[in-house]
């Protein structure tokens, strides 16, 4: 009798990207051919990988499955696809897909005070909705099976999650403009929602920024979060020019402000962190197992900022997740561009061609990513034990071949069109490159007819933006 157990489904056939490791730190100490200062990947030739109950229970050598097993199980063909862990956003505000293109070639104060934040004025529990299921088709068809939100209406991402599979954490905003009700309707979100659609849904507190929010409320909501034990996701240090900005009124950066209110120590993802500067790792590293920053390059390229600092964070041993941002400036939502444009970004920034490796780019968007969720346990790497989030994608496109480096392959070449099967928990909610959960019909059709409505900035603005 075969030591594997009965499970559910067998992806047969597949490569599986098994494991990737980050890098040693203080990479420019080591020398380029030393592996583990470039970090490695494992590929697990002709793999099968056995589910049941929503994880992954095997991950051994296709020929070496009973054929009794392989009859009382859903079989997915893998051949001719490499299997990897789902991708994860680790920073985005999936409803800004109904803005997407609508503030292109402006600065940023003028993207959020002359069309963002007066264009939200206009929004409806329903475009949220609608507005989340676009995107969270998208990530899906783009092999992004988890992303962390931060945007208003949370309980309509939250329903849009529950329908679709997939899984999100999810984070909802107020400034300190909204008074005591914004924290209070933060709070109770998180409170209500965390652990919902079976565990798929994880929540944080969302406090917008240092610039939106004040001390004393980033103060009552790291008290909040160490209550609830649930993380912080906050915009901090977005570019330089808010921490000069800083530190000219207040006299310490961004950074310091999150330690100073106990953010830091509550837990907390930090979005973008492109001003981040050496002396912000004074209160960055005594919390480094409970911090990470969210990278989100493309976003960084198109307003013309600086980017995050990832190998002074590296070295520092500082997790960095990848993330898009909003599509409404990112414009998509697709995770394998996003790790292309990090990979390319951070060599052209250090101007050395042999760092942040195609493997340490892997570990980025799915060892590190699940690491910023707090879920390193759960998800990440297609391991037994872990939860079955699990990406097929086709390698059969003359843009692979010949197949010399299929790390590389991965990070340089893959589209999202080329992903063919996507699993969360275990179950399938992309086949053959068609969602099997969502319909976008509807959310499409409906979007472009409220186009007109959603960009009158005639009434007023949610905000100001000077940071």
């Amino acid at each position: 009798m075969s030591a594997l157990g009965a499970v559910e489904t067998v992806i047969t056939g597949a490569t599986v990207l098994a494991s990737t490791t980050r890098p040693a730190p203080a990479y420019p100490s080591r020398p380029a051919e030393d592996t583990a200062a470039r970090g490695t990947v494992e590929f697990l030739a002709d793999h099968a990988i056995g589910i049941v109950d929503g994880g992954i229970a095997w991950v051994v050598p296709t020929s070496t499955v009973p054929q009794q097993i392989l009859d009382a199980a859903e079989i997915i063909d893998g051949r001719g696809h490499v299997a990897i862990p789902g991708l994860m956003n680790s920073h985005t505000h999936s409803p800004m897909s109904m803005f997407r293109g609508a503030a292109e070639d402006v600065t940023t104060a003028d993207w959020f005070n002359k069309y963002m934040w007066p264009m939200e004025m206009n929004i409806t529990d329903r475009d949220v909705y609608l507005g989340a299921q676009l995107a969270i088709g998208e990530m899906l068809l783009a092999g992004v099976t988890s992303f962390a939100d931060h945007y208003w209406a949370t309980e309509q991402i939250a329903r849009a999650v529950e329908e679709s599979g997939a899984r999100a954490q999810l984070a909802s905003t107020f400034f300190s403009s909204n008074g005591a009700a914004g924290l209070r309707s933060s709070a109770e979100f998180a409170e209500k929602w965390n652990g919902a659609a079976d565990g798929r849904i994880t929540t944080a507190l969302g406090p917008h920024a240092t610039y939106t929010v004040t001390d004393a409320d980033l103060e009552a909501t790291a008290d909040t979060a160490r209550r609830l034990g649930v993380p912080i996701h906050i915009h901090a240090s977005e570019n330089s020019q808010q921490t000069e900005a800083s530190l000219a009124k207040r006299g310490v950066t961004p950074i310091q402000v999150l330690h100073d209110t106990g953010i830091l120590d509550a837990g907390t993802i930090i979005a973008h962190g492109t001003g981040i500067i050496e002396s912000d790792l004074e209160w960055l590293v005594p919390f480094a197992d409970r911090v990470a920053v969210a990278c989100c390059s493309k976003t960084y390229m198109k307003n013309a900022h600086s980017s995050t600092p990832v190998r002074m964070l590296h070295d520092a041993g500082i997790t960095v997740g990848l993330g898009t941002d909003g599509p409404a400036s990112h414009n998509t939502l697709d995770m394998l561009e996003s790790m292309r444009m990090l990979s390319l970004k951070q060599k052209d920034v250090e101007e050395d061609s042999t760092w942040l490796t195609s493997a340490h780019a892997l570990d980025l968007a799915t060892r590190q990513s699940a690491d910023l969720f707090g879920l390193g346990e759960k998800v990440g790497s297609i391991q037994p034990g872990k939860r079955a989030d699990i990406v097929l994608i086709d390698l059969a496109g003359p843009h692979y071949q010949p197949l010399h480096d299929l790390a590389a392959a991965l990070v340089l070449s893959a589209r999202a069109g080329d992903v063919r099967t996507v699993l969360v928990d275990g179950r399938v909610v992309v086949r053959d490159g068609r969602l099997t959960m969502l319909d976008l019909s509807e959310a499409i059709a409906e979007l472009n007819e409220r186009i007109p409505a959603l960009t009158d900035t005639s009434n007023g603005t949610m905000q100001e933006y000077a940071p």
